[in-house]
């Protein structure tokens, strides 16, 4: 028989790792409903052409769905692809049930997308990602652009990973400084300089004045734009200094301003501006964050979003439907903090209690004495055969169970429960016994890193 190897790109967590995953999972859900956001869910696929119309280079990652067996006239593809992103399928969500929806529409939605990528460290094809989005007719106030920054500030810092650092930027200051110094297509000038941390300052200004003709005064002061950061206001009189002006930047100054003096919560030094980000670079138009933990910095950013001014345009929608959101990578956060082995669950199954079996006899005791506690809320199963009292409570203590209950019969006038950890033992009663919060449901424990 052939060997059964992983498929990269498509993770398959073990049972502890999934239940640490669905946790953060919960936690990342109400961390969005405390800000007053609601579910939706979406269909897996949607029409190719809506997923093409984020622009770019969207339409290389597209899985195309067909049947194995399709008809001649349908292996061409079938018009329909898997969602490679939760954005896309939000906005034409929005546009179909736009009469039903109150705005402004805040939504949460947390789902596998597929993505054809090259698999690479935490870069997955398959990958859970955690989008919170709120778009309204015609016009979204810059209230927003504070609150998405807090929301993913919190949202992160809520989870037992290291504490996050949000970039943030503004597209109209990118668009309006490159725009003053005479460049029509900005794009160019954004593919080029998302190239810094891969190949170098040096490297980039070569390309721009080879690429795009751009003087070597004008190529120097791209480079002295994107260098800027810092968590104060003065990063905006370091952009201003350099001499270029345009209403654009300008006006993509006092928004970064806005969200500068809004987000003054968040810890000192937690939210920066960094003039060097520009994400999905035909997507967003105006602010756009990303976010690191500190000691990973290598792994890129494990959270990012932005304003993007009428994304359902591309969909036909009649009315201008402005939005932002933000995204949480949960998948990649937990590649990194499985393959460190820096996050573990507290036992290895949600069981809180194992019910011993005396013997075959005790058994409708045994199962009684467990649907009592379930009735209660405690995780609760029952050894599956009669074995020595030592085998019972090794196949409990191997799986971190903290609790064995020994059933009263078989010469136990009374209930008895034994703490696992400490040893000690004595009489317990099923229908008031209650372990502690701690030990109820399975916690996780964060090593170091």
């Amino acid at each position: 028989m052939a060997s059964i190897s992983p498929i990269k790109g498509f993770p398959e967590w073990l049972p502890p790792q999934r239940m640490v995953e669905q946790q953060l999972l919960d936690r990342i859900r109400r961390r969005y409903e405390l800000f007053g956001y609601v579910p939706v869910e979406t269909r897996a696929v949607e029409p190719i052409e809506y997923l093409a119309s984020k622009g770019g280079d969207a339409d290389k990652e597209i899985y195309v769905l067909r049947r194995l067996h399709a008809e001649a006239e349908d292996r061409d593809g079938s018009g329909l692809g898997l969602h490679f992103d939760l954005t896309v399928p939000f906005a034409r969500y929005v546009v179909q049930n736009r009469g039903r929806l109150s705005f402004p529409f805040r939504r949460y939605q947390i789902q596998k997308v597929w993505r054809g990528e090259r698999p690479q460290d935490g870069r997955f094809r398959e990958f859970y990602q955690c989008d919170a989005d709120v778009i309204a007719p015609e016009k979204l106030s810059l209230q927003y652009d504070v609150e998405i920054a807090q929301l993913l500030f919190e949202v992160v810092s809520d989870l037992p990973v290291p504490t996050p650092t949000i970039q943030v930027n503004n597209r109209k200051i990118l668009e309006g400084f490159y725009r003053a110094l005479g460049l029509e297509d900005i794009t160019p000038t954004l593919r080029i300089v998302d190239k810094l941390d891969k190949i170098g300052p040096v490297a980039v200004r070569q390309l721009l004045q080879d690429q795009l003709g751009m003087s070597d005064e004008a190529s120097g002061k791209v480079l002295l734009l994107s260098e800027i950061s810092g968590s104060g206001l003065g990063v905006l009189d370091q952009v201003r200094a350099l001499g270029v002006q345009h209403p654009l930047l300008e006006e993509g100054l006092a928004e970064l301003e806005f969200v500068l003096r809004g987000a003054s919560d968040i810890p000192d030094g937690r939210l920066r501006a960094n003039l060097k980000i520009a994400r999905g670079l035909d997507y967003y138009t105006g602010i756009v964050f990303e976010g690191q933990l500190d000691g990973h910095e290598d792994l890129g950013s494990v959270c990012s979003g932005g304003r993007y001014e009428n994304l359902a345009a591309s969909l036909g929608s009649p009315v201008k439907l402005p939005g932002i959101g933000v995204s949480v990578g949960l998948s990649r956060i937990l590649a990194r903090m499985f393959g460190k082995e820096l996050l573990a669950p507290s036992r290895q199954t949600p069981t809180c209690v194992l019910v011993a079996l005396a013997s075959e006899e005790a058994r409708p005791v045994a199962l009684a004495t467990a649907q009592r506690l379930r009735r209660r809320g405690i995780p609760t199963e029952v050894y599956d055969r009669a074995k020595k009292w030592g085998e019972q409570i090794k196949y409990a203590s191997n799986l971190g169970i903290p609790y064995v209950w020994f059933p009263a019969g078989e010469g136990r006038p009374d209930h008895e429960l034994r703490d696992l950890r400490s040893g000690a033992q004595g009489p317990a009663d099923p229908e008031s016994w209650t372990p502690p919060a701690d030990d109820l449901h399975v916690g996780i424990l964060r090593k170091g890193g």
